[in-house]
């Protein structure tokens, strides 16, 4: 049965702004990855106690064309200004996965009042040399699921089989679609910023890690620079979960809405 969710669309500084909402209670705003192939059905293991609002960055997922976007300054303020827009009664809880993960970095560190707790799932952002992230440009495409999930059976619902060509030639032009924005995105300093720890030393909303202890595509090594970066952070490692934490071991939620419930 497929997961009901409520379609809302907003217009955000002329940009068409979709925003997949479930669940009722306390708002949690959810930032997306460098693409939406995976969707947000993983937001019902957080339904049953929050609003979670799953929206598509502006050139990605169902949102429109983002041609103004040079870099991720221009992202914050899509969300600082989307947030005015959505008016919540409460401050909301922020999730990042991977990009989205350094997108909230950024977009709490410059606006940490606008929050309560914090979750970072595998983040990107930091570009430590030590600690080097997979370079997908060297990565056959035919391997990418495994580098996604530890149990590639996982990541290998989300792409084409070849049973269905019309699937498969839509899931073509969103990857297309969505890298473009996403290479204008990176074009100032590839994957993250150089002095990304500065936006994180402003963090003091209570912050948790989360990392898949077999993630291939960022290493489980970086975790603990999070935690030592952050004011106010703590780590839950997931044994035997690759980088699509959230889907390769959804109990992980409940984990999550524990510690958002404080």
């Amino acid at each position: 049965m497929a997961i009901q969710f409520e379609t809302l669309e907003y217009d955000v500084g002329g940009i068409k702004t979709v925003v997949k909402a479930i669940g009722k209670g306390k708002p949690v705003l959810f930032l997306h990855g460098a693409a939406t192939l995976e969707g947000f059905d993983f937001a019902e293991g957080l339904a049953d106690r929050f609003r979670v609002l799953c929206a598509s960055h502006p050139g990605f997922g169902f949102s429109g064309a983002a041609p103004h976007v040079a870099g991720m300054s221009d992202m914050v303020l899509h969300y600082l200004d989307l947030l005015d827009i959505l008016d919540l009664p409460e401050k909301p809880h922020l999730i990042g996965f991977s990009m989205g993960g350094w997108m909230a970095s950024e977009l709490a560190g410059v606006a940490r009042e606008r929050f309560d707790r914090m979750v970072l799932i595998a983040p990107a952002g930091l570009n430590d040399p030590a600690h080097p992230a997979t370079n997908l440009g060297e990565v056959a495409p035919q391997d990418l699921p495994a580098y996604l999930a530890h149990d590639v059976s996982v990541a290998l619902r989300y792409f084409p089989d070849g049973s269905d060509p019309a699937f498969a030639e839509a899931f073509g032009a969103d990857r297309a679609r969505e890298g473009e924005t996403l290479g204008r995105l990176l074009t100032p300093f590839g994957m993250g910023h150089p002095n990304l720890r500065r936006f994180l030393a402003r963090i003091t909303n209570p912050t948790l890690i989360v990392w898949g202890t077999e993630d291939r595509m960022l290493p489980v090594s970086q975790a603990p620079l999070w935690v030592e970066a952050l004011p106010d952070a703590r780590l839950i490692l997931v044994e035997d979960a690759g980088h699509f934490v959230q889907q390769e071991k959804p109990e992980t939620l409940s984990k999550i809405g524990d510690f958002l419930a404080g």
